[in-house]
């Protein structure tokens, strides 16, 4: 080892943890969403030494799992293996089997998104605990009768506070910038065992929802049950759908302005200076000004601080407005998502027909806490990534000091740092130069890798691994092949395969595409406004790109496995939302891309 959380799995010394053994199956599953790339040894360490577990917190105040299971000394709720993030699929499938009525499948599906690709549950004499069950009866009636979230209110307030009354980044000494980046851990990590609260109510709620409504039960029953996903759909006050609109106001902007569309034309590199130095220009770069000041947090990986988001680096949002720009009208957010929730209402005055008489009240509940809890779910990751990008900037500021005192150092080296070693490393930061250049080298190394989407008891060998997909844009997949995933947003509708593997680099995508990736955050989903339907390779029924997709009214398909490997790049397929299908029906086309 050679330093504290890093570890020798192949590569040489990187971030690497302690897995469980009471719970051994562990899955990229939504953590792949959120963290898709290696975390940084700086950030891991910090959250190691400086916060608490937020959720073995969680889970212990569920009361489905014991104080025993929860203190084990290991990484037993998510961890970082390999460089990567995992969650632990066990012990979601334990809290399954306390679950009356609730099946390891119906766990595995909302939100961890393991499609089959995950190891069998190996049962224990341990998983059954009438204690558990009955504690974790309780704390779902608590949820199912909540008709607020007061406690994301006041994570709301306190951050706010907060930032109010962070420091100026410029006025602050480098200790300062320190302080504030490790000193709010704790408080992320508090708030973010909220954040699992209301993710683990929103499962509730759905979970009650397929009950009544006929969705669990036998093929007969199933058969007539609405989908709940129909439900769900156009709820407005979603935060990770705002971006999109703003981001669609902008796109309008440069479509009805010749000359911020030839500044476009020119391609994205250097956009944002060109804007800039335009007279003509200044309506379009104050009202980006005001998107960024709204939503600079946010960006591929926001969760890490090490990384890049869209107040860092204008040109990842250029380029999503770039691809706006192109869009027909009727791709509106706001004309999508009205007409999603028309269907929405439609479908739930449906569903409460067909709910047993003396249910409904249930059905009530049920369907009232999703629509909360979905929405503050949501809500509390903004404020989360808010917050993290305060860190952010503080940190990024710090290595530019340090690599403007020390000629040969690079502003981002200190991310290649432990918490124990920053200190050393502000004061004189040439002595860590063979380690920075290790650890970056094995972190360059681990993003041409594909890490295992699941394992049990021991993480494959690093030399095992794949390498990641690329677009597959020579054919070989039969006509009338059907990729089954899981249904997210309901619809069916056909277009033309775009496969995108970085947001950043959307291509010439646009109407009457069907945008197809390797995994989305909410980077992406802006996105989802000029195609017609989404279809991801990784991803859980309750995954952001679910969520966006219902709100702006397209059809999406989750899980669907391999699909940016095998789906030919400019085919014709029909995406089913509901039946969570794609089906290949046509060659691809010629295309000059």
């Amino acid at each position: 080892m050679a330093a504290e959380g890093l570890v020798d799995f192949g590569l040489g010394p990187y971030v690497h943890g302690t897995l469980s053994r009471r719970f051994p199956v562990y899955t990229r599953g939504n953590a792949g969403e959120v963290y898709p790339q290696p975390v940084f040894p700086l950030t891991a360490s910090m959250v190691r030494g400086l916060a608490a577990d937020p959720a073995r917190d969680f889970f212990q105040s569920t009361g489905m799992v014991t104080a025993a299971e929860c203190n084990e000394d290991a990484d037993v709720f998510m961890g970082v293996f390999g460089g990567y993030t995992y969650l632990n699929l066990s012990v979601t499938r334990v809290v399954a089997i306390r679950t009356p009525g609730m099946s390891l499948a119906e766990a595995d599906a909302p939100f961890l998104g393991s499609e089959g690709r995950a190891p069998v549950h190996c049962s224990d004499r341990r998983d059954r605990n009438i204690v558990a069950t009955m504690r974790g009866l309780r704390y779902a009636w608590r949820i199912l009768g909540a008709t607020g979230l007061p406690e994301l209110d006041d994570a709301v307030a306190e951050i706010t506070t907060w930032r109010d009354g962070l420091p100026p980044l410029e006025e602050s000494s480098d200790d300062q910038l320190l302080d504030v980046a490790t000193g709010m851990l704790a408080m992320i990590s508090r708030i973010f065992a909220v954040h699992l609260a209301i993710t683990g109510g929103t499962g509730i709620g759905l979970n009650v929802l397929r009950q009544v409504t006929g969705h669990q039960g036998t093929a007969r029953r199933r058969s007539r049950a609405p989908d709940p996903m129909s439900l769900l759909g156009g709820l407005g006050a979603v935060d990770s759908a705002d971006p999109a609109a703003d981001l669609w106001d902008l796109g309008r902007l440069v479509r009805a302005d010749d000359g911020l569309g030839a500044h476009f034309d020119a391609g994205v590199a250097g956009l944002d200076e060109r804007l800039r130095a335009d007279a003509a220009a200044s309506g379009f770069v104050a009202a980006f000004d005001r998107f960024l000041d709204r939503h600079g947090a946010r960006g591929p990986n926001e969760w890490e601080m090490g990384c890049d988001v869209w107040g860092t680096t204008p040109e990842l949002p250029l380029a999503l407005v770039d691809r706006m720009r192109h869009a027909d009208e009727d791709h509106s957010p706001e004309v999508r998502g009205g007409q999603r929730t028309e269907e929405r209402e439609v479908a739930v005055a449906k569903a409460r027909l067909r709910v047993r008489f003396h249910e409904r009240w249930l059905f009530d509940r049920a369907l009232r806490c999703t629509m909360l809890r979905t929405r503050g779910r949501e809500r509390c990751k903004t404020i989360l990534v808010e917050a993290i990008h305060e860190g952010r900037l503080r940190l990024r500021e710090l290595g530019r000091r340090i690599a403007e005192r020390h000629p040969g150092v690079l502003p981002d080296d200190l991310w290649y740092v432990t918490l124990d070693e920053i200190d050393d490393y502000c004061r004189r930061p040439e002595p860590f130069a063979a380690l920075v250049f290790e650890r970056r080298a094995i972190r360059n190394q681990l993003l041409d890798l594909e890490p295992p989407f699941a394992f049990s008891d021991k993480l494959p060998d690093v030399r095992t691994w794949v390498r990641r997909n690329r677009p597959n844009a020579l054919g070989g997949i039969s006509v009338g092949t059907v990729l089954q995933g899981i249904g997210g947003s309901p619809g069916r509708v056909r277009g033309r395969v775009r496969i995108v593997i970085d947001p950043s680099d959307p291509g010439d995508l646009g109407t009457g595409d069907v945008l197809v990736a390797p995994l989305t955050d909410p980077a992406w989903t802006p996105l989802f406004v000029p195609v017609e339907a989404v279809v991801v390779d990784v991803g859980g029924q309750m995954s952001h790109a679910v969520i966006v997709s219902r709100e702006l009214g397209l059809p999406c398909v989750v899980a669907a496995t391999g699909a940016t490997a095998t789906l030919p790049d400019g085919a014709l397929v029909e995406v089913d939302g509901s039946a969570g299908t794609v089906t290949v029906l046509e060659a691809p086309v010629p295309v000059n891309r």
